[in-house]
């Protein structure tokens, strides 16, 4: 079978899997879901019990003589069949218990929701809407590789909306990415099916050496996709991480240091007090919040960041892998950020916000970072994926001067020299200006930040002044978006200029609100309003 007509089968078994219908997922769900932590229990008892075992088999000093264990009076009155039956008995009934929850384990997709059943004795019932979907994440926990299995999560706009596909098959997870972001792009059938028709796609011929070719493939690439098509037949990554590059960055994050400071003042203090039994009341912290330095690099190798049709893929992981696939207009604000020690080395780190939020770790997205640290020309790089807009309304040298030291006419209005009592370092550089597609914030000047939010995004803008500002004729600003961890916020401006951000900022939302298509962003292309908007410098 070529590699052509193997894509087209594995589209057409992926929109089997849309037809409406109730479909199951993958036969080892279970055992991938909590079986092995049934398997874990098991290994710990034989362990445990390894010395018995041994004598029972080869021979041998009863490691049981003289003993009270429970499983002496086992073998002194002769029940070992009994006990063995009974294990047995316990084994059917936990294997019963998930064959019956991956029966009652099912999903359907229709041309507007995803909806997924679960659960014996309490019944959920998860849906969403295609038209509100933020991003679909394929995700490869070890595990679930050893299987050919992947997860995928439906990132959903709303509080703990998410929808999870717990597992499918590595090949399937992949098809039906492309098939929901297809439903969901508004892209009408004959349109999709001859795009389909170009696939290409890798596939195995059954063998075994096959099989095994395709997991080393899979464990090669975190952004491999079972289903290609010609124009993301080999996706190219915008950013090359270097694991030397990663490395530097952890170790000279704020977060680091402030971990190996903790640790050794900690040290020095219980030492001068000939206390160290006081550093086990943090030992927990520590570990915590070093567990967390160490995922954070680990989940950052491999990385990529790719455009395909569907959207912007970003791969990561190096055992468990996942890739993500953002369909446009689905980015809410993005944050380009600065600590202090990347700044001789000029890297950035960059953030982004989406509309999905999920209160379950496993099922939502995982990280608001999109590009875990990269150069000034990799940041821009990114910035054309998931804001084309942006760049192409010609906002460059606006993007240049809010990553580097306020200079006059450099298109930002600032704050008055009098803020200088609220912001001691950074009045000079606290500023905005206005674009048609996007309004941008700057701030800092120790650890410079950079916020930018897409007209169409905004949710409502605030202005807020209290006695203290009002007292120095100035004012903070507010543009509302999604919750996530960036907030669109400048303070201490001029309560004229923070007037004028106020009025404008709300016109344009009105205006960009109102041609906004990206809901389904292939069947109506959004328009970004071209309505230009002041942001002269002051």
């Amino acid at each position: 079978m070529t590699d052509r007509a193997g894509a087209r089968r594995f589209v057409r078994e992926a929109e089997n899997l849309a037809d409406g219908e109730w479909h199951r997922l993958h036969p080892a769900t279970p055992l991938l879901r909590g079986g092995f932590a049934f398997v874990a229990i098991v290994g710990f008892v034989i362990a445990n019990l390894r010395e018995r075992i041994l004598d029972f088999f080869v021979g041998g000093r009863p490691a049981y003589a003289g003993g009270g264990d429970p499983l002496d009076l086992i073998v002194e009155r002769g029940l070992i069949p009994l006990a063995l039956l009974a294990v047995l008995v316990i084994l059917l009934i936990v294997i019963a218990i998930f064959w019956l929850s991956w029966r009652v384990h099912s999903f359907r997709i229709t041309d507007e929701l995803v909806e997924v059943r679960s659960g014996i004795l309490f019944r959920t019932n998860r849906r969403g809407r295609l038209d509100r979907i933020q991003g679909i994440n394929v995700g490869r926990p070890l595990f679930a590789r050893l299987f050919g299995a992947a997860r995928l999560d439906i990132n959903v706009a709303g509080h703990d909306a998410n929808v999870q596909l717990a597992y499918l098959s590595g090949r399937n997870a992949d098809a039906l990415r492309h098939v929901i972001l297809k439903l969901a792009s508004g892209t009408r059938d004959a349109e999709s099916r001859a795009r389909d028709a170009g696939a290409t796609a890798p596939e195995h011929d059954g063998s075994l050496g096959g099989i095994v070719s395709q997991r080393a493939r899979e464990f090669l690439a975190p952004e491999y996709s079972a289903v290609h098509r010609d124009a993301e037949l080999a996706p190219t990554s915008v950013v090359a991480m270097h694991t030397g590059r990663l490395l530097g960055a952890t170790v000279l994050h704020d977060r680091t240091v402030i971990f190996v400071l903790l640790v050794i003042t900690g040290i020095v203090l219980a030492s001068l007090a000939h206390a160290f039994f006081v550093l086990f009341g943090v030992v927990p912290l520590l570990f915590g919040v070093g567990s967390q330095i160490v995922r954070r690099f680990s989940r950052s190798l491999r990385y990529t960041i790719a455009a395909t049709p569907d959207g912007v893929r970003v791969g990561y992981g190096l055992l468990s892998t996942s890739n993500e696939t953002l369909p446009p207009g689905r980015i809410h604000s993005i944050e380009i950020q600065q600590p202090l020690l990347w700044r001789p080395a000029g890297w950035w780190e960059v953030r982004i916000n989406l509309a999905a939020h999920s209160d379950r770790q496993e099922g939502g997205r995982r990280t608001s970072t999109i590009l875990p640290v990269g150069s000034r020309a990799e940041v821009f790089a990114v910035l054309e994926l998931v804001f084309p807009e942006i760049v192409d309304a010609g906002v460059r040298a606006h993007l240049e001067a809010g990553l580097s030291r306020a200079t006059p006419g450099d298109g930002f209005t600032t704050s008055p020299r009098r803020a200088v009592v609220l912001r001691w370092f950074s009045w000079r550089r606290n500023g905005f200006t206005l674009e048609p597609a996007a309004v941008l914030l700057r701030r800092g000047a120790i650890w410079r930040s950079l916020v930018l939010v897409p007209t169409a995004r905004m949710q409502s803008v605030s202005l807020h002044q209290g006695p203290l500002l009002r007292m120095l004729r100035l004012a903070d600003v507010h543009v509302h978006t999604v919750t996530g961890p960036i907030r669109a916020t400048l303070g201490a401006l001029d309560a004229a200029d923070a007037t004028r951000f106020f009025r404008e900022v709300a016109a344009s939302g009105v205006v960009a609100a109102a041609v906004d298509r990206s809901h389904r962003w292939a069947a109506h292309p959004a328009t970004p309003t071209s309505r230009p908007l002041s942001g002269g410098a002051a």
